[in-house]
């Protein structure tokens, strides 16, 4: 991969976006989570943040260092004051999971407000009224989930563990491939209009080099809204799309 390639996306998501999907994806209580579980996942998606050269804002990084703090709080043993022993100290937890609660309401608010919006501009004045009908009407199909960036780097990890090479993150040996070349490949591959599952992607990559080549040029590709990306249920199997007019 070329060593000034460097990709920039544009990631609204932040620190806590990604604690609120680790904690979605293991389906436990935000009251409840594994302060030693979160943080190993935490660092994972740093790890493919970096080895894939993707730019992050600073407070990704101030995230990992509270989690750490709070991970080596959490092995310490309670201190015990002598005439306190009754006193339970404070869950070395409880700062964070106070900022997750209140950041997943504004975050609910925004997304009900978002669907209000919408909804709204649905409706068009000044039509004339129409009968209703006593037959029941077609229930509008469910609105397939959003797919982020956390989802897309879930799906890589899940493709670089078929790999048993032991390549520290971040190491590009293979020269073979460019992002260059992967992305002239993937819009020659696919077609306008048509679509592949993510994972039939890689399955001829024979290296993690390839397979991270070409999972930067798919990044650049969405990010040049070359290709979209659906997911038919919520963490489910994730489908590209390469847009009309591309």
């Amino acid at each position: 991969m070329e060593d000034d390639y460097r990709v920039r996306l544009d990631i609204f998501e932040g620190p806590l976006d990604l604690l609120l999907y680790l904690i979605k994806k293991d389906e436990v209580d935000i009251y409840d989570i594994s302060i030693e579980r979160v943080t190993k996942q935490y660092m994972a998606y740093i790890d493919a943040f970096k080895m894939l050269n993707i730019e992050l804002a600073s407070e990704f990084i101030v995230m990992a260092a509270t989690l750490m703090y709070i991970k080596s709080r959490t092995l310490l043993p309670k201190a015990v004051v002598e005439g306190q022993e009754d006193e339970e100290e404070e869950d070395p937890r409880w700062d964070l999971i106070r900022q997750l609660v209140e950041y997943k309401k504004f975050k609910d608010a925004a997304g009900f407000l978002g669907r209000r919006e919408w909804e709204n501009a649905q409706v068009y004045a000044g039509l004339p009224l129409i009968e209703e009908i006593e037959e029941e009407e077609p229930e509008e199909p469910t609105p397939l989930p959003d797919v982020g960036i956390f989802d897309l780097i879930r799906a890589f990890q899940r493709i670089l563990k078929r790999f048993d090479e032991k390549t520290e993150l971040g190491e590009i040996i293979d020269d073979r491939f460019t992002v260059t070349d992967k992305i002239d490949h993937l819009l020659a591959t696919v077609a306008p209009g048509e679509s592949l599952n993510f994972l039939s992607l890689f399955e001829s990559a024979s290296t993690r080099d390839e397979v991270i080549v070409t999972f930067v040029a798919l990044l650049e590709l969405i990010k040049l809204r070359h290709f979209s990306v659906e997911q038919e249920d919520a963490l489910g199997d994730i489908v590209l799309l390469r847009n009309e007019n591309t």
